[in-house]
């Protein structure tokens, strides 16, 4: 229930027609790509900096909470507005404010799409690394919140290693800038902080990312395998011999059958595995790589070790990757997407405790992930209209993340932890470390109205929504 006058207020920023308060347009709001809900109580298109400023000034005096949100596509409940408030939409400020190549730079708005900086610049030879499978419509704001990643992490790293400044809003309407272009300026690193803090912080109105430029040479194989565990095992050789690839992924049967019936990417419909290699660089290093990859995956059992032969072959192999969420939709009505990560030599363990974790929930669990970076993605189908069908898809999750905790790994890699898994943090970290985390989101946003029941562990004395007194009337 928004305080009387509040709406008024945010109007006169925005403009009537940059406020949504009616029951079926917040509906449209209340979820992201995950299982959970949360309904804001109105949302905000602001146009310029200088408006959320605003916004959260007006939100203190009121004492009510604040979500950004940008395209909607994560996995872990981050744009929810799990306690309402104002949810403040970037979808209006979506320009690329500055490209300036000479210095391998770009200054962006929070609501730009993740792909449309690569295709501003890809015609001069540059792009944009961090590259999520929902590139084409993710924005930056969100990747930064995340600290997203994507297929090629293994070599590029996630987001935080291509945001080099931001400007952003704190929860009392003060505008700060942290960073720059510059590689290495004085004073704390303000931006590594706030990327991949999920909005518990501040709000983000412009960030300073790096372009790359593009490699010489490009190679994309494909290596077929009849054993899930021959799969994983290849990782491990191919990095013990000295190869790093700008990207390994696989997709186990489940997952490749459903790809290939709704893309036709050429994936062979009776193998257990495939793993989608890409190599990048000079094109006698990428020959000569090419080579090593090839005779580390025939090594660990590969059956088959294909090599696009063109673009055109290369891209379609992509899109049945970057298209397999959409692949999932067509066989199950629902599906609940995971994000553990284990170190590369378990990969193999893994996947076996998925499979006897599926078996004993009487699932179907299929897996697409960055096996490069030991990222596992673990899709857990099911039917959300059948009762109890989304408490066991929760508990068999639950599962696999706790595996890849005592594997030596973490609950997250790319997608964040959002409201979805902090429940599981105080299994990954100390309490000393959780108070930590907590004193610190505190020292940003002291009445913890920013993005609220995120991240950290909720309930009572931990962090709820702390409403300093009222003031005293005049006299």
């Amino acid at each position: 229930m928004l305080p009387a006058g509040l709406k008024a207020r945010l109007v006169a920023i925005v403009g009537p027609l940059g406020c949504l308060d009616r029951p079926e347009d917040l509906a449209l709001y209340e979820y992201d790509a995950g299982v959970d809900k949360g309904r804001p109580d109105i949302v905000v298109f602001p146009r310029a900096t200088s408006d959320v400023a605003a916004i959260a000034g007006i939100a203190r005096e009121f004492r009510v909470p604040v979500v950004a949100r940008g395209a909607g596509t994560g996995l872990s409940g981050g744009a929810i507005p799990a306690e309402g408030g104002i949810l403040v939409a970037f979808a209006r400020m979506n320009r690329v404010l500055e490209i300036d190549l000479e210095n391998e730079r770009a200054v962006v708005q929070p609501g730009v799409v993740n792909l449309d900086i690569t295709l501003a610049v890809e015609g001069r030879g540059y792009f944009f690394a961090p590259d999520p499978s929902s590139q084409r419509a993710c924005t930056i704001g969100g990747n930064v919140a995340e600290n997203a990643g994507g297929p090629h992490t293994l070599a590029y790293g996630v987001t935080t290693n291509h945001v080099l400044g931001m400007e952003f809003v704190l929860p009392d309407g003060s505008v700060v800038e942290t960073g720059g272009k510059e590689p290495d300026l004085p004073g704390y690193d303000l931006t590594g902080l706030l990327t991949g803090s999920e909005g518990v912080m501040a709000l983000v109105t412009k960030a300073t990312v790096r372009l790359m430029r593009k490699p010489e040479a490009v190679k994309t194989a494909l290596a077929i395998y009849d054993s899930n565990e021959d799969a994983g095992r290849t990782v491990t050789e191919i990095t013990a011999r000295g190869v790093t690839p700008v990207a390994i992924e696989m997709l186990d049967g489940v997952m490749l059958r459903m790809v290939e019936e709704a893309t036709g990417a050429g994936y062979p419909m009776d193998a257990s595995a495939v793993l989608l290699i890409e190599l990048e660089g000079l094109a006698e290093t990428v020959e000569e790589q090419a080579e090593q990859v090839r005779e580390a995956c025939l090594a660990c059992g590969a059956r088959e070790f294909r090599v696009a032969r063109t673009a055109q072959e290369r891209d379609l192999l992509w899109q049945g990757r970057k298209n397999a969420f959409g692949a999932v939709g067509r066989v199950s009505p629902s599906c609940y997407v995971q994000d553990g990560v284990v170190p590369r030599t378990k990969i193999a363990p893994t996947l076996r405790f998925i499979g006897e974790t599926a078996a004993r929930h009487g699932l179907v669990i299929s897996n697409i992930f960055h096996a490069g970076d030991g990222n596992m993605h673990p899709i857990i189908l099911f039917d959300a209209r059948k009762p109890g069908d989304l408490e066991k898809a929760k508990a068999a999750g639950e599962e696999i993340l706790t595996y890849c905790i005592e594997a030596g790994g973490s609950i997250t890699g790319e997608h964040g932890v959002g409201m979805e898994k902090n429940g599981m943090m105080a299994k990954l970290f100390t309490p000393e470390t959780l108070d930590m985390i907590r004193r610190l989101k505190l020292l940003f946003d002291p009445e913890n109205r920013m993005n609220p029941g995120k991240m950290l562990p909720t309930g009572r004395g931990c962090m709820e929504i702390r409403r300093p007194p009222a003031p005293a009337p005049a006299s």
